[in-house]
This record gives structure tokens, C-alpha cells and sequence, in this order.
């Protein structure tokens, strides 16, 4: 009996990988959908219905966690997560699984085995362990947001004030800091500078962009999904995604 499966996940090594396994371990899955987001996730639920959800936890628009308690006890739910093995601890009730990336083949297979032998029940209450990953998952002491930036410009090492920083944008392997008058490279990612840099002084308005608040001039609506950002100090426009249009809305 074919079981039909939904994958979100907003990385795509990661996506590939587990397309991969997933076909060669479970010939009779059947992956009707694919999203990058979480709303996303939610419209592909609906629209599909399917009885089996790969869930990453930290993805654009809305969390893994908030696409979960929409699905309830709709479908089965398997997290996808980078937390270490105190938040992996949440897990551990045998009744939705978890696989920490990156994944590893025998234990998706393991994940999988679960999943089939749960597939006749009904599918469990996630509140608690929703609840118990929301705490095991925040940091105990809240860190200090970070103000210098070590990066690479021609041979030597930079140290750039944050708040001289315009916008962040991913660049393949690398990320561009663009400041007014120049511009660097670092190696660490958008999703990692998320984590350390001030949110209420950096907003994402894309997947591949942190833009400085203060640097905003305006936003303009290229049409009736997107738009873009006019900014003080640089020509160059940003565009903003359908999932962060809301941050510009009066």
C-alpha cells in the first residue's frame, strides 16, 4: 500500500539526501510534495493530504513546530533537526520520531520501521512533546548579540562593525557583508548569523538576505506578491519574499 509522503525542508543537500534515502528504503512512500517554507508545508498538507510529514523545525515564515500543531493529529510527524542530544531528549517517547541531521541511512531506516508499524493507529497527541521541545530547544542563558565581524577582504582579515553592515546576502559558498563605501566575505551562513546578530537590528526579508532596519529608505511592491527595498546608502535593491512581505504591510 503506497503511503504518500510530505518533505519540508529549506536546505537542499539536505533535501536531496533524504529524497534519496527515502526512495531506496521506502519503495512504497510516495512523495507527493515538497516545500521550502512553512507556509508552504501547510497549503501542500491541505492540498495532499498526506499520511506521513518530514518536518525541519527552523524554517522561513513558520517554524516546524507551528506547522505541526496545524497538522495535530492529522498525519505522522517526523522532525528533522540539528538540536544536540538535550533537545533530542523530547523525542524519546516512541511516538513521533526525530532524525538529526545529517541524516544517517540506518537511522531513517529505523524511523521508517516506526512510521509503518504506526501507520494503522491514530496518529499521537503532539502538545506535550511540542511543548517539551520548545524548552529543551531555548538556550538557558540568553547570548549577547554579536557586534564585530572577523572577514576576508583580499589578503587581510577585517574587523567590521555590525552596525556598519547595510545587508547580509548568501553568495554560494560564501556570505556578502556590504557595508557603504565596500564589501567582505565570510564563510558563516545566513541561517547561523540568525542566531547571533540582534533582531530587532536585523530583519530577513529573503532566504538569502539580512537587511539593517535602519538602512531601510522604503519598500516598493514590484507586483502583487513581491517587493523590494530602497536603501539610504546603496543603489542596489533588495528583494523581499512573499513569506516577509508582512514586515512592510501598514
Amino acid at each position: 500500500m503506497t503511503t504518500k509522503i510530505l518533505i519540508a525542508e529549506d536546505e537542499p543537500l539536505m533535501l536531496e539526501r533524504l529524497q534519496e534515502l527515502l526512495s531506496r528504503l521506502w519503495p512504497q512512500g510516495d512523495i507527493v510534495a515538497i516545500a521550502e517554507n512553512g507556509p508552504d508545508a501547510w497549503d501542500a498538507f491541505l492540498e495532499h493530504e498526506p499520511s506521513v510529514v518530514f518536518l525541519d523545525i527552523r524554517m522561513p515564515g513558520m517554524s516546524g513546530l507551528d506547522v505541526a500543531r496545524k497538522i495535530g493529529r492529522q498525519a505522522h510527524i517526523v522532525f528533522i533537526t540539528a538540536y544536540d542530544q538535550y533537545a533530542v531528549e523530547a523525542f524519546e517517547t516512541g511516538s513521533v520520531d526525530y532524525l538529526l541531521k545529517p541524516v544517517e541511512e540506518q537511522r531513517l531506516a529505523l524511523a521508517i520501521q516506526r512510521l509503518q508499524d504506526k501507520l494503522n493507529a491514530t496518529p499521537p497527541d503532539l502538545h506535550l512533546l511540542l511543548r517539551s521541545l520548545q524548552s529543551a530547544a531555548k538556550p538557558a542563558t540568553p547570548l549577547a548579540p554579536m557586534k564585530w565581524i572577523k572577514a576576508t577582504v583580499g589578503k587581510q582579515i577585517r574587523l567590521i562593525n555590525v552596525a556598519d553592515v547595510l545587508f547580509f546576502q548568501s553568495d554560494t559558498k560564501y556570505t556578502r557583508v556590504v557595508m557603504a563605501d565596500s564589501e567582505a566575505l565570510i564563510r558563516t551562513p545566513i541561517k547561523d548569523l540568525l542566531s547571533t546578530l540582534d533582531s530587532e537590528q536585523f530583519w530577513q526579508i529573503h532566504r538569502s538576505y539580512l537587511v539593517n532596519v535602519s538602512q531601510i529608505a522604503a519598500a516598493e511592491r514590484v507586483d502583487a506578491e513581491r517587493m523590494q527595498l530602497i536603501l539610504k546608502d546603496h543603489s542596489e535593491k533588495l528583494p523581499v519574499s512573499r513569506n516577509f512581505t508582512h514586515l512592510f504591510r501598514e
